[in-house]
């Protein structure tokens, strides 16, 4: 079982502590859009005593189509992703795509996110572990869980010891995702907290051509079943209409729902804990 804690911002996250929530928008829009998504979701986390971390994407380097919307890039991305952290006072994540990224970004923000298709590239990984920030790195739809102890060495061989790891679904034929809650346990027992990226664990990669699709209604069924299984947070995208996203709105959660779901994964939570799953 995990064992390691560590503090991101003002938060401690360990996998004795409670359940933490990551969640904001897939992409950062208008700063207007991100800061009041950031208020109202740090405002329910609260309500319900769970640890909240805001997120969001300054570039979607590896969207579907040339012709997808990718965010606001970097020099902007950051200064709304300060704002956020500074106004809200929450611990802010963002992806880094490439080494050149990770020291500009890491200077904004409190956890750098490594996306699930680059989870084995051991340049970046160690770059961004070199800056002693929270690194979460999201298992490739490519990997067995027990294969990410070969991410976590590569991160631990510069002494950084702050890891957070991202279960999102295994690729399961054309267009297609599956979620084997084994992993949980398994990377749990890596000594690191785990986290379920409930969103894009129901992505339907490329199933509609140009974009990709998703079946978010079941973004709480498998929500409630990694909390059971162990889960130490989760990772949700959400947006106030879904169909106006900038990127991923087809699995993302409406808005509106975030705090029925929040309610029930701290109630699970909690008896969960009675079990010490």
């Amino acid at each position: 079982m995990a064992s390691n804690n560590m503090k991101i911002g003002a938060i401690q996250v360990d996998s004795g502590g409670p359940l933490f929530v990551i969640a904001g928008l897939c992409v950062l829009e208008s700063e207007a859009l991100s800061l009041s998504v950031a208020h109202t979701l740090k405002e329910i986390c609260s309500r319900y005593e769970l640890p909240y971390l805001f997120k969001a994407s300054f570039d979607k380097a590896n969207r579907s189509s040339l012709r997808s919307s990718r965010g606001p890039g970097i020099e902007k991305g950051l200064e709304i992703l300060k704002r956020i952290k500074e106004e809200c006072e929450v611990p802010v994540v963002t992806d880094v795509h490439e080494a050149s990224q990770v020291m500009p970004v890491a200077e904004v923000v409190d956890v750098l996110q490594i996306p699930a298709f680059l989870c084995r590239q051991t340049d970046l990984l160690i770059a961004a572990a070199e800056t002693g920030r929270t690194v979460s790195v999201k298992k490739g739809q490519f990997l067995a869980p027990w294969e990410m102890k070969n991410v976590v060495e590569k991160i631990e061989s510069v002494g950084n010891h702050n890891i957070l790891l991202v279960e999102r679904g295994t690729t399961f034929g054309y267009n297609n995702l599956v979620v084997d809650f084994r992993s949980i346990p398994m990377m749990r027992s890596l000594g690191y907290p785990v986290v379920f990226d409930c969103t894009h664990s129901l992505q339907m990669p490329g199933s509609l051509g140009e974009r990709t699709g998703g079946q978010p209604e079941f973004i709480p069924t498998l929500a409630r079943a990694a909390v059971a299984a162990g889960a130490d947070g989760v990772f949700l995208e959400t947006h106030p209409s879904p169909r106006d996203a900038l990127s991923d709105g087809a699995n993302c959660l409406i808005l509106t729902q975030f705090e029925s779901l929040i309610e029930s994964l701290a109630a699970l939570s909690r008896v969960r804990k009675q079990f010490s799953v």
